[in-house]
């Protein structure tokens, strides 16, 4: 180490720091504030600061500290799985209803190459079966 011989870490020299702008900040360019209570969040502003909710905040707290910070527009550091949604796509949709026709939207997950492939094939040997039937008549 020492004498900076291959298999060691490399020695901490000048040059190896962050600029003093960005030092200490989150990835995302915000300083980064740890979080137990809803008094704690007077005075932030959600264009400079990013929340983090402490470990030690239980779930009940912490779903009233997470309404709280939506509500006031924070980027939340460690928002949980509970509360992470899916990524979803509106495509509208045109029923016709008493002679009118109306607009509506309807969320779907989009859905990835590898789950269409999986909807393509059939499930059971039975379905396989059924389907090499149908194709067997449709060829005649």
């Amino acid at each position: 180490m020492r004498k900076e011989e291959a298999g060691w870490p490399a020695k901490v020299k000048v040059g190896y720091g962050t600029a003093a702008a960005t030092r200490g900040l989150h990835p995302r360019g915000l300083r980064e504030r740890l979080i137990h209570r809803i008094s704690e969040l007077e005075g932030l502003d959600p264009k400079i600061h990013i929340i983090r909710i402490s470990a030690r905040v239980g779930e009940r707290k912490r779903l009233t500290l997470l309404d709280e910070v939506r509500h006031r527009n924070f980027h939340i550091a460690n928002p949980g799985k509970a509360e992470e949604k899916p990524v979803t796509t509106e495509e509208p949709v045109a029923e016709e209803a008493s002679g009118s026709k109306e607009n509506q939207t309807v969320s779907k997950p989009i859905e990835t190459e590898e789950e269409a492939k999986e909807d393509a094939e059939p499930e059971t040997m039975e379905e396989s079966a059924e389907d090499e039937t149908h194709e067997e008549e449709e060829d005649k």
